[in-house]
């Protein structure tokens, strides 16, 4: 993606995520706004996009953090909503043994007294993978990389979900359920 991309899925995770708002728009219950308000609602407040570089931004996102509707006529975040109005209802899922997640150097004593808790997110995100849990990690400092117990948690009670781009979602990891990976 080239620079100006790069700028618009920032501008679309903030939009979509956290503060509908700065763009005029309201999100429906499972994160949806419609793609001609977000449009007009963003060229009101003097960003222009086109209907083309919005879907070149939601195809090639590393990430695949943008799902636009079957229809075409909406959009939203597929997971890492902050907004309270927002509770995307994902199917509870069977999680793999073993999941990951992702975190700098900074914050490991708190996650080890604590365990992993959304935040101002509503889920906390893991990974299936290693390499994309250093990679998130390494967005906040010197990279962590932390493995979760997550089968034993959903036997234990835990719900699970599965979000379209692959990221697995839980309401909270409890610290017996973390250990440390070795990078």
């Amino acid at each position: 993606m080239d620079r100006r991309d790069i700028e618009l899925s920032k501008y679309l995770s903030l939009i979509l995520r956290h503060q509908p708002e700065l763009a005029g728009l309201s999100l429906d219950r499972e994160g949806w706004a419609e793609i001609e308000a977000l449009l007009a609602g963003a060229a009101s407040r003097g960003r222009r996009i086109s209907r083309e570089q919005l879907e070149r931004v939601v195809a090639d996102n590393d990430k695949q953090r943008f799902a636009v509707s079957p229809d075409g006529l909406r959009i939203r975040a597929v997971q890492g909503h902050s907004a309270r109005d927002v509770s995307i209802s994902y199917e509870p899922q069977t999680p793999p043994k073993v999941l990951y997640h992702g975190t700098a150097k900074r914050f490991l004593e708190s996650i080890l007294a604590e365990g992993l808790r959304p935040g101002r997110r509503q889920h906390v995100h893991l990974s299936v993978d290693t390499a994309t849990a250093t990679s998130v990690g390494r967005r906040y400092g010197v990279p962590v990389v932390l493995r979760i117990a997550a089968l034993c948690l959903h036997a234990g009670g835990h719900e699970f979900y599965c979000a379209e781009n692959g990221v697995w979602l839980t309401d909270r990891v409890p610290v017996e359920a973390i250990t440390l990976h070795d990078l």
